[in-house]
């Protein structure tokens, strides 16, 4: 029997092939396998196999394209979860051909850095502060480049970062270099290439992750680099516009914004002294949905706005009503994420199965004085009793409702949609470092980045990366956490922020958000799981503490930002506004967080928000590591693109295929607990997404014919809140052993 290299040899005598310059030439069977042991090397993947399974997909005049199109498509084929290396093959093969376009394009691949910054400057492609390096500086910086990184991708990240990231005719080395060297510009002159070299390997080795706008957004002209905005609107027609206006800028610049309509007049509000004139939230909602849609980031993908409401406001009703099939049509807002605004007095009344009162801020704030929507804590308590004690008095246009009732539709619609997130206004407020300048109104798109918001003020601005704890050795924590924020730390100098109310936050509190991805990957290798929280505790102090104190640091080198004084940070209290004896009582090693809290009050902090885990849903793809730190969805499965299906798996399944525990059968309790064991060492949110199972037998295996029960659920989302978490994403529901997504993964914030 012959063997199948000889097969291909014999069958392919009479095949002529078209060039990628469009020549053509006769085929030659060497070439391909050149390229399938490149491809293969390292892997447990047959490359003989590759060759045979090409053998019926070559015909005369084939384009060398297509020939590496149809290996693309054997290898992906091949895939299987006994053989899951087949998806690496495939990535490489996506990034062969990339080189070769690239080469016939310019004329060149990798060696010629220098070259491709004068010509993409030239063209207006790149930022001409790049120029701010020498020839000979981006000599000693083409030195760097290592072409056998673009081998590490498996083919989802490979064919993510070539369509989403890079520029024509660039390579991915060149854009993570240029990257590294445009954010040590803004280090003293002595110190760029030292730092640019850090910056370029922890980004091309993917130790760090950059958020989408900073990949996509640094190398352009005039690109904003935030991933995170919150705006507020004031119960007027001017700053409704101008949100409406500046939701759109964010939008074209790639970010995702959280718009907050707390404070405007409820349906059957006074306007100009006449009752029952006021719309409600709705038409506004309305506006900001058509505008997301209408402003598509560059035709890259519609707009990403999420709107939130207080869990007191009189429109409730009809803003958990927005997205479901039910209903006037022109009451109703597809495209927009809804946000709920939860307080601890209504979740007690949730639980204690009370009453609970909806009112009209408009009202509140004519009749009382009160500006129900900035108030949180014990001020809000005070003053929701004292509307509740003028109703029918002072008080008018209210409803009534049992609170538990209400809650209940809330979950039904979670279960219908996904959404509304849930956020927790007060557990936020009592951790935000900045109370002596004012309050957080909501959560951004994403769920895990916020600071103060005022109305034409002042809106939350954020910069992210992400920590690949897939790809890092414990030993590399400390530089690696310095890195990160240093990285963040000079964005917000680089950035072109896209309205004056976020060059204005920006400028005064410096907010970033190191997060993390491949937490499950990071458990697997040591052969953990998610109920091993102590281990979970640990990495997160570290992060913490070493995020921390690097921004310390900072300010000891920059100075602290402007807001610093007087708020919790200046006092000695710590990540989350937690004083030093909790650290005391928590910590494995309190001794370092008690100087580095005398360390802070003495020299300041850099950045008054410091980590925040974005959900990482595309870029981790891009990493080859598993989203935020949360649970993989399954160990492998299939994802439907534009051209197929494309097998998806962990990086270490073939080695730890059994500590990969599967979120779609994993009782979501367990995934809380973890999160709010890492939420204490995280300074802002975690994007935490609930997956609930409703097939029978999932979490009962002695009891086959159970199911999840509305009561599960409730209890679930009630632990949430009564062990810290800070915000609830999507709800996501398997059905019918599929996976039932509610909406589109979030793509605009973080990736």
């Amino acid at each position: 029997m012959q063997a199948p290299s000889r097969l291909v040899e014999d069958s392919t005598k009479d095949i002529y092939v078209v060039r990628r310059d469009g020549l053509t030439t006769q085929l030659e069977v060497n070439k391909i396998r050149t390229v399938v042991n490149w491809a293969c090397r390292g892997l447990s993947a047959n490359s003989i196999a590759l060759e045979a399974h090409l053998t019926t997909r070559l015909r005369p005049g084939i384009t060398t394209g297509e020939i590496q199109d149809n290996l693309i498509g054997c290898a992906l084929d091949l895939c299987s979860p006994e053989e899951p290396d087949w998806r690496q093959v495939a990535g490489r093969l996506h990034i062969w051909s990339l080189w070769k376009d690239t080469q016939v394009a310019r004329g060149y691949q990798y060696g010629y850095y220098a070259q491709t910054v004068h010509d993409k400057v030239q063209s207006g492609e790149y930022d001409r502060r790049i120029l701010i390096y020498t020839p000979e500086e981006l000599e000693i910086a083409n030195t760097w480049i290592n072409p056998d990184w673009d081998a590490d991708y498996d083919y989802a990240g490979a064919v993510l970062l070539t369509k989403r990231y890079l520029l024509t005719n660039e390579l991915p080395q060149e854009a993570f270099l240029t990257c590294a060297l445009l954010i040590a510009s803004v280090e003293l002159p002595e110190n760029r290439l030292t730092w640019a070299r850090k910056f370029y390997e922890a980004i091309a080795r993917r130790q760090i992750s950059l958020a989408t706008p900073i990949l996509a957004n640094l190398r352009i002209p005039n690109g904003s680099l935030a991933s995170c905005f919150i705006t507020a609107m004031d119960d007027n027609l001017e700053s409704i516009f101008d949100n409406i206006h500046d939701a759109a800028r964010i939008s074209k610049n790639g970010g995702g914004v959280g718009v907050n309509l707390s404070r405007i007049r409820a349906t059957g509000s006074w306007v100009m002294g006449k009752k029952n004139a006021s719309g409600g939230v709705v038409p506004w909602i309305k506006l900001l949905n058509d505008t997301a849609i209408a402003v598509n980031q560059g035709g890259r993908r519609a707009g990403a706005v999420t709107v939130s409401l207080d869990i007191w406001h009189l429109d409730l009703p009809e803003f958990l009503e927005m997205q479901t099939e039910n209903g006037d049509v022109r009451r109703k807002a597809y495209d927009v994420f809804p946000q709920l605004v939860v307080s601890d007095e209504f979740m007690r009344r949730v639980q204690a199965d009370t009453e609970w009162t909806l009112v009209d801020p408009y009202e509140v704030r004519t009749r009382l004085g009160i500006e129900l929507a900035s108030t949180w804590g014990e001020e809000f308590e005070r003053a929701f009793n004292q509307i509740e004690a003028s109703l029918d008095k002072s008080i008018t246009l209210y409803k009534r409702v049992n609170a538990r009732l209400l809650f209940k539709q809330v979950m039904r619609t979670q279960l219908e949609t996904g959404m509304p997130y849930l956020w927790f206004k007060d557990t936020v407020n009592r951790a935000n470092p900045n109370q002596h300048k004012g309050y957080i109104p909501s959560g951004n798109l994403c769920q895990e980045s916020w600071s103060n918001v005022k109305p034409g003020e002042e809106a939350h601005t954020c910069n992210l990366v992400s920590i690949n704890l897939a790809n890092l050795e414990d030993e590399q924590r400390p530089e690696i956490c310095q890195i990160a924020v240093r990285i963040l730390d000079n964005t917000i100098e680089l950035t072109s922020p896209p309205f004056a109310a976020s060059a204005t936050h920006n400028a005064k509190y410096r907010t970033i958000g190191v997060g993390c991805m491949g937490l499950a990957d990071w458990l697997a290798k040591r052969h953990l799981t998610y109920t091993h929280l102590q281990e979970i505790s640990n990495l997160f102090e570290d992060i913490g503490y070493y995020c921390t104190a690097v921004s310390m640091e900072l300010a000891k080198e920059r100075g602290a930002y402007p807001a610093f004084a007087g708020s919790e940070w200046s006092k000695g209290n710590l990540i989350g506004a937690k004083p030093p004896t909790w650290f005391k009582q928590h910590a494995l090693f309190p001794e370092r967080f008690l100087q580095l809290s005398q360390d802070i009050q003495q020299y300041g902090i850099r950045n008054s928000h410091i980590t925040a885990i974005a959900p990482n849903t595309s870029s981790s793809l891009v990493q080859g590591c598993t989203a935020s730190v949360l649970p993989v969805y399954s160990k492998f499965f299939y994802e439907k693109w534009a051209k197929g299906s494309v097998p998806i798996a962990p990086p270490y399944i073939r080695d730890n295929l059994w500590f990969y525990v599967e979120n779609k059968t994993l009782d979501q309790k367990k995934v809380i607990k973890a999160i709010a064991t890492i939420q204490q060492w995280i300074d802002t949110g975690i994007s935490m997404e609930l997956l609930f199972n409703l097939n029978a037998g999932v979490y009962f295996p002695d009891e086959p014919e159970r199911c999840l029960t509305a009561v599960d659920i409730f209890e679930t989302i009630m632990l949430a809140w009564e062990l810290g978490c800070k915000a609830i994403y999507y709800i996501r529901t398997v059905q019918k052993d599929s996976f039932k997504e509610s909406n589109e993964q979030c793509v605009a914030c973080a990736n």
